[in-house]
């Protein structure tokens, strides 16, 4: 490849509402509910305030410090837990009737499961690599050092087994062979992988919650189970944050300027009155099309890029839509080299030259192409893409990439984006059912090597769940419409003969997204104070459309 040598230069909330009484359909106001922030957990860990009193348990007990180092203790301890309202009762008003939901019934294991620490020196940033790393580790010694046992990383620094490690405590040693980003190069390195004991997770704790013997929820052991059903999802699809997603799941469909959505699944293990349940909701996201470069250049420019040379301005906007953006050739059969897209020349190909060796003897790119590779450059009237860092600048061709699937959209939506998108994920009741039912039968829980090694078995059958059909509210409009009140049919209402008030109770208010949260808190105040004492029946929060 051509190259230019440059010089070194989760909250967790409690929702409780009052018991209904009465009626819906009269004229009357809505229930009071009341929002308690519990405790809040960031990886793993619970963060305090400074308040007085007895500090919860840190999900392993510290028997002694010696010599500066940490014994933990060896026996059984507590999970770290929640403390949610017990139900007051249930309610009678409305018509009942069986509904389906999207949660599977789940059966937890019968054993205690272990919980490990993991140091990996030296550190890396990306947790990508680091999960990669422990599966090389398990690889090698799952079935020596590891005891038969297939243990599940959470990617930080926790590793969970269905039983005891045959050691409290133990150093690996791991080559990993993973490619460079920047330059596309496969390289070898050594990690010092060190795995400690950290504590027993009982699930006779959560086996009590579920029986209804305590009220505490053991949000240990739920995290283990969710890592558990997670990881060979995570195998098999891409992460995004919480969410999962793959083409798999349901047809990519074009959105127009080289963007297209995935289909994905959120997943998370809850305790509810039914048993332990494992909760799946769809969701909808943009992602890069895969395309030719080329391709991609004239979907994002709206126009002929195959014979007609790009104009600065296009320069500038193709710049900015493709930096950052991994690419891999085409131009070299079964080599597929991916690398990261750093700019673009102001030249077009025809006119790149660069340095051939250290005697500046120089080349062109279309020569280089055409005598190395014996590929010759078609549209030499393009930029090329530069990759690599910036005392190595290497030149490709548009045409000799292609972007790289699976790479997630962070730039803004335009308007027809966001209109073809909400037409993709918008679906009704029964369309929702069949891609969770899809999505349940792929991830196939029955078969998957992880669940069957810890013990947990989950329902393939969507949980029916006794519910009420509530009466409709009275909707009160303005005097100045024809219809000044209405009750609505089915969940549903149109504004047909209906005017809002020219005037709400609480002033419009509007603030930027950095600062919603200071316009939630001056709303709640300024309603508290014009209400008097009366409860608030209605607030519109309108939000921007982006990605």
């Amino acid at each position: 490849m051509p190259h230019m040598q440059m010089r070194d230069l989760k909250e967790n909330y409690v929702v409780s509402k009052e018991t209904l009484k009465g009626s819906m359909n009269q004229k009357k106001s809505s229930p009071q509910m009341m929002i308690k922030s519990g405790d809040r957990f960031e990886d793993g860990k619970k963060v305090l305030g400074r308040r007085n009193g007895r500090r919860r348990g840190r999900g392993y007990k510290v028997d002694r410090l010696q010599d500066g180092k940490l014994e933990p203790n060896m026996g059984s301890t507590p999970c770290k837990s929640l403390m949610f309202h017990t139900r007051p009762g249930y309610g009678q008003l409305g018509t009942k009737c069986i509904v389906k939901a999207n949660h599977f019934l789940a059966e937890i294991p019968g054993s205690d499961l272990s919980h490990y620490s993991v140091e990996i020196n030296p550190e890396v940033a990306s947790r990508k690599l680091d999960k990669a790393i422990m599966t090389e580790l398990v690889k090698l010694y799952r079935n020596s050092d590891l005891g038969t046992k297939l243990p599940v990383y959470d990617g930080r620094k926790n590793l969970y087994t269905a039983g005891s490690l045959p050691f409290t405590s133990k150093v690996f040693n791991v080559i990993l062979a993973d490619e460079d980003e920047e330059t596309g190069n496969v390289r070898k390195r050594d990690f010092e992988v060190t795995i400690k004991f950290v504590a027993v997770a009982s699930m006779a704790q959560l086996r009590n919650l579920l029986s209804g013997k305590q009220v505490d929820t053991p949000q240990g052991a739920l995290n283990i189970i969710d890592t558990v059903l997670r990881e060979l999802a995570a195998q098999r699809y891409l992460s995004v944050g919480r969410f999962l997603y793959s083409p798999t799941i349901r047809k990519p469909q074009a959105l127009g300027g080289g963007v297209e959505s995935w289909r994905g699944f959120y997943q998370s293990i809850r305790p509810t009155q039914m048993g332990l349940s494992l909760n799946i909701d769809m969701s909808t996201i943009a992602f890069i099309e895969p395309l030719p470069v080329v391709d991609f250049v004239a979907q994002i420019l709206g126009k002929d890029v195959y014979s007609r040379p790009m104009s600065d301005a296009d320069r500038v906007k193709v710049k900015k839509a493709l930096r950052g953006v991994k690419v891999e050739v085409t131009h070299r059969g079964n080599v597929r080299r991916k690398y990261r897209v750093s700019g673009l020349t102001t030249q077009p190909t025809r006119e790149l030259i660069f340095p051939l060796d250290e005697h500046m003897n120089m080349k062109s790119v279309v020569e280089y192409f055409q005598e190395m590779y014996g590929y010759t450059i078609r549209y030499a009237h393009l930029p090329c893409l530069q990759v690599g860092n910036e005392k190595k600048v290497n030149y490709l061709p548009m045409e000799a990439c292609k972007i790289v699937e699976g790479q997630r959209y962070t730039k803004g939506l335009n308007e027809k984006q966001i209109t073809s998108l909400l037409k993709v994920s918008c679906q009704r009741p029964h369309e929702q059912e069949l891609d969770i039912l899809q999505t349940v039968q792929q991830n196939d829980y029955d078969h998957d090597p992880y669940a069957k090694e810890f013990g947990i078995n989950i329902s393939s059958k969507l949980a029916s769940i006794e519910a009420r059909v509530l009466p409709a509210p009275w909707l009160k409009y303005s005097d100045t419409g024809k219809e000044k009140e209405y009750l609505p049919q089915v969940g549903q209402w149109n504004m047909m003969n209906k005017e809002f008030d020219r005037d709400p109770v609480i002033p419009i208010y509007s603030a930027r997204p950095d600062q919603v949260k200071k316009a939630l808190k001056y709303v709640y105040h300024a309603a508290a104070n014009k209400l008097e004492g009366k409860e608030l029946e209605l607030l519109i929060a309108i939000l921007p459309d982006n990605n």
